[in-house]
């Protein structure tokens, strides 16, 4: 049974484990609305990782994308921080098996950095804001009527609520998952690595993101992003692991686009550090209940398939932070307004598994190349591929573009002369 709890109370303290992007959004969406409402509330974020001199690296390719400059000012009174740029992606080069296809920006641009710079950076404005930050992880949890325990590497906590923005670590989603009768999402593995091919060759390969849907069933897509002085190169699916990637690189269509390559075709394999991640594309089974919250990647709050994961992190932080000050932290409370501040993402995330699964099909029959031609020659269709792969509109919207009449006649004339 949820309990019946109003606003959150003055003083009341909030744990929030794991210090990315939605937890370090949440606290400083907390610490502003309390402030705006005269209260005081003591917020408590736990992070294990040290991002500070880049000690630890993080899988996320790291491009910071629209509208998060506005979430950073408007919600959270926070300067984006251009001053960590490694570069604006002026658009992508979408590649299939033997058809490439460039699409321009022409919104504001997304913006390329380190993602363990960003991580620092909004963890340093959480200490700024005189936010208690513990350098330990979460170890255990305890709930009951009236208080949460939270169990650290370094002392025991007592709070209100807690919100859990663990992203997918598979030690704390396995904790939640005892605790609480949470699921965590269904995810795709990734694996990714940085390539220096030189000053020169960096300049020569400009300022577009290459991404790569192919035939190769264990690989659902990859993308090379340009970041300053290296290439940031990646896959995502099913099982990927380093042989896949490896495999990925030595692909014909692969070894075009990366510059540097040797007279055998292959990378300098003694310049790669392969690192292995996960990213969901389902939503979470029980991410809210009396006295926690989850958001970002460990509710399955993001796009199905491709993008803004760290938009999304920032978003789904701030949404529950304002459930919490306005709403309070019951079950009922998250269910009425949290979930339902949420409903852009969640009720998209069909249309998003919906486009995976027919992208995927596609491009095992080798169907992506006569779009990729069709899109030449019809701008609706080209507006619509690149709003997929930049993830700039909701899924809903780039389909029933793409299943207009003029778009499905192009694709129809182009596949007949396969």
């Amino acid at each position: 049974m949820s309990i019946s709890l109003g606003p959150i109370a003055e003083g009341a303290r909030i744990v929030i484990i794991g210090g990315g992007p939605g937890g370090t959004g949440c606290a400083l969406a907390l610490h502003r609305l309390a402030q705006a409402r005269g209260r005081r509330l003591d917020i408590i974020l736990l992070e294990g990782k040290q991002f500070a001199g880049e000690r630890h690296y993080n899988q996320c390719v790291g491009v910071l994308s629209p509208p998060l400059p506005s979430l950073l000012t408007e919600e959270l009174a926070l300067p984006f921080p251009y001053h960590i740029s490694r570069g604006e992606i002026q658009g992508y080069i979408l590649h299939t098996e033997h058809e490439t296809l460039q699409l321009d920006e022409n919104h504001e641009p997304s913006v390329a950095v380190r993602r363990i710079q960003f991580d620092a950076y909004m963890l340093d404005a959480v200490r700024k804001r005189g936010i208690t930050v513990i350098p330990a992880r979460a170890v255990d949890v305890e709930f009951h009527a009236d208080r949460v325990i939270v169990y650290t590497e370094s002392m025991p906590l007592s709070c209100d609520v807690v919100v859990g923005a663990f992203g997918l670590d598979e030690g704390s989603t396995t904790m939640w998952s005892r605790l609480t009768g949470y699921r965590p999402p269904h995810f795709l593995d990734s694996v990714v690595t940085k390539y220096h091919p030189g000053e020169t060759e960096i300049n020569r390969f400009g300022s577009y993101i290459h991404a790569f849907l192919l035939a190769d069933p264990r690989i659902e897509f990859g993308a090379i992003t340009p970041k300053g002085n290296h290439l940031t190169i990646n896959i995502a699916g099913q099982r990927v692991d380093v042989p896949t990637m490896a495999a990925f690189l030595q692909n014909p269509v692969v070894t075009a686009a990366l510059p540097n390559i040797n007279q055998a075709g292959l990378l300098d394999y003694t310049d790669l550090r392969f690192y292995k991640g996960r990213f969901p594309r389902s939503l979470a089974r029980r991410f809210y209940g009396d006295r926690y919250v989850l958001v970002g990647d460990a509710a399955g709050l993001v796009r199905a398939f491709k993008g803004k994961g760290i938009t999304s992190a920032v978003l789904s932080g701030i949404r529950a932070a304002r459930t919490i000050v306005q709403y309070g932290i019951s079950n009922a409370a998250f269910h009425e307004h949290y979930r339902t501040a949420n409903r852009d993402i969640i009720s998209d995330l069909p249309y998003g598994q919906l486009m995976r699964h027919v992208t995927i099909i596609l491009s095992r029959m080798h169907l992506l190349d006569p779009v990729l031609r069709a899109a030449r020659q019809q701008p609706l269709l080209q507006s619509a591929l690149f709003d997929a792969v930049s993830a700039h509109e909701a899924y809903r919207q780039i389909l029933l573009r793409t299943l207009r009449p003029s778009a499905v006649r192009s694709i129809m004339r182009e596949m007949i002369h396969v």
